[in-house]
């Protein structure tokens, strides 16, 4: 039986992106079904969370997500623009966000297509990379959603015509997430057990198992 398990997960989150390489391989080789619920981040879910964090809170964030990717060998550099906008004087959020309603429907709307872990591997890498000056410009998501499966101005298209359905669902992962018992991305949860953190990764799998994790190569035979 294929062992199912949700993934709430954010476009700004660096271990989100950290996470998505092991649940891209962990579903290739394993009878895993990873079941994609993309969320706003804290900034724009909780932004008084933000604001009211401890003084050293952001020098610790940094340097563990920086040492985080350096562990698995992976490149990273904070998104060029930041996917949530921000007035460059006062550092508050701003009202109106040009970036990150726009990634978050699509990353729905590619999980409704039944590609969604595979759209946020391909966006994220194009996000996190310290290659990318501008991923806004070009054709950085176009080809990300190509590698994907996707077509992009399809994708656009169908969220632009009726955007009120990507939107509920988001709304609705926000409250599943809050209901898994957690309130952070990555949260992979399993049988209703939530593993915070790209470093609960390897917990999640001991967990499944101990639940009949079986590999695809194994069902082959």
């Amino acid at each position: 039986m294929t062992l199912k398990f949700q993934l709430y997960w954010s476009f700004r989150s660096p271990y989100s992106y950290l996470v998505t390489p092991r649940l891209i391989a962990f579903e290739r080789a394993f009878d895993v079904a990873c079941e994609v619920r993309v969320v706003y981040p804290t900034a724009i879910r909780a932004p008084e969370f933000i604001e009211s964090r401890h003084p050293h809170w952001v020098s610790y964030f940094i340097r563990d997500m920086v040492r985080s990717a350096e562990y698995l060998g992976m490149e990273l550099a904070w998104p060029r623009p930041d996917p949530v906008a921000s007035d460059p004087q006062t550092g508050h959020y701003l009202a109106e966000q040009p970036y990150i309603h726009r990634l978050t429907r699509l990353g729905q709307a590619a999980a409704e297509q039944g590609q969604g872990l595979a759209f946020l591997h391909e966006v994220s890498k194009v996000l996190w990379s310290p290659a990318i000056a501008n991923w806004t410009e070009g054709a950085h998501l176009h080809d990300a959603a190509a590698r994907a499966g996707l077509d992009l101005d399809a994708l656009d298209a169908a969220i632009a015509a009726n955007p009120a359905p990507y939107e509920d669902a988001i709304q609705d992962n926000q409250r599943q997430l809050d209901a898994a018992g957690h309130w952070g991305v990555p949260l992979m949860v399993f049988e209703g057990e939530p593993f915070f953190g790209q470093d609960r990764f390897d917990m999640l799998q001991w967990r499944m198992a101990q639940k009949g994790l079986r590999r695809r190569e194994a069902i082959a035979k």
